[in-house]
């Protein structure tokens, strides 16, 4: 059978919230009600908005449907993973749909995760049902995106991150707020993961619980941009500094260093200081990107100082790298 995505038929993100989930229903139940609607299979959109509104508002459902749906997309091919036979429920058998929402029936795909969950004429069923026959199910691994800033990544850190995930309890499973100590480690790049062991969704029966995996992407700064391991940063020059060379003093996220500008730099070189890009077995580079900045002329004195400075390089062509043929630079 095809997996059904509830999360795609309600216009929401699997992270949504059950007022959110609430108010999506609200909108599309009354496009889509077959007394009114005019759009073409409005009845199908109907039944099939009620059944994923069903599963989604009930905590112990939805935990159900995230836990063994977590890898499919839409469409994909689906079957229940071996042990999961919910036919076996008390007071039903296999095959058959058992009514719906607003008095339909469900589809296969739904009879085949939830007969005998709460809720049906099939009995209480359920996890604890489940639980009852010996079923045993390690839980689903779970994916977040944390954002941090790229100087963690020199020194590492510890950081705390407040997670909506499902819990087992004595009253079966549902979704709560948790909140999440972890370490960023030395070296860790844009791209890359922290895995949590034992923090994913909880397992059935003896079935361990699945991990969580944090993927990492670096916050904006004001100064440096990372690319694999290496670290980059903008550095304004005046003109006189990157025509005659100097010393000058810049940042880095392990502190100040002196930097020597070669004689004759222009905007876009770049100044590699080998190995103090990110940490690691094999660390990266940091470079700095000059960029030449102007003075404005804002004063007597300085526009008297661009004068001078055209009078004294009366030759130079800026712009003779575009010259075309018949043209003028």
């Amino acid at each position: 059978m095809e997996f059904k995505d509830y999360y795609k038929v309600m216009g929401v993100e699997r992270s949504a919230t059950p007022d959110e989930i609430k108010k999506a229903h609200r909108k599309l139940a009354r496009k889509y009600h077959p007394d009114v609607s005019k759009e073409k299979n409005a009845e199908a959109r109907f039944k099939e908005i009620a059944e994923a509104y069903e599963v989604l508002r009930d905590p112990e459902k939805r935990a159900a449907y995230d836990q063994l749906g977590a890898d499919y997309q839409a469409g994909q091919d689906f079957r229940p993973p071996p042990g999961w036979n919910p036919g076996r429920a008390s007071g039903g058998g296999a095959g058959g749909h058992f009514g719906g929402a607003e008095g339909f029936d469900h589809s296969d795909f739904f009879d085949a995760i939830f007969r005998g969950m709460g809720g049906g004429p099939q009995g209480r069923g359920g996890f604890d049902d489940l639980r009852g026959r010996g079923f045993d199910m390690p839980g689903q691994d779970q994916h977040a995106k944390i954002q941090i800033d790229i100087t963690d990544s020199y020194s590492g850190a510890t950081r705390k991150l407040q997670l909506r995930m499902p819990v087992e309890s004595e009253a079966g499973v549902a979704m709560q707020d948790r909140t999440i100590e972890f370490v960023i480690p030395k070296g860790i790049r844009a791209g890359q993961h922290i895995r949590l062991a034992g923090q994913g969704a909880p397992g059935m029966g003896q079935g361990g619980a699945g991990d969580l995996y944090l993927d990492v992407e670096f916050l904006p700064h004001a100064l440096y941009r990372a690319e694999g391991h290496d670290v980059y940063m903008t550095l304004p020059v005046a003109p006189w500094e990157a025509a005659l060379g100097a010393e000058v003093e810049a940042p880095t996220p392990t502190g100040e260093v002196e930097l020597k500008i070669p004689p004759g730099s222009a905007s876009g070189r770049k100044l590699r200081l080998k190995g103090r890009g990110l940490p690691g077995k094999t660390p990266g580079d940091f470079y700095f990107v000059l960029q030449v900045v102007l003075p404005a002329a804002d004063s007597d004195a300085a526009r008297k100082a661009y004068e001078d400075m055209a009078s004294a390089f009366k030759a130079f062509r800026p712009r003779a790298g575009l010259q075309h043929p018949g043209g003028k630079a």
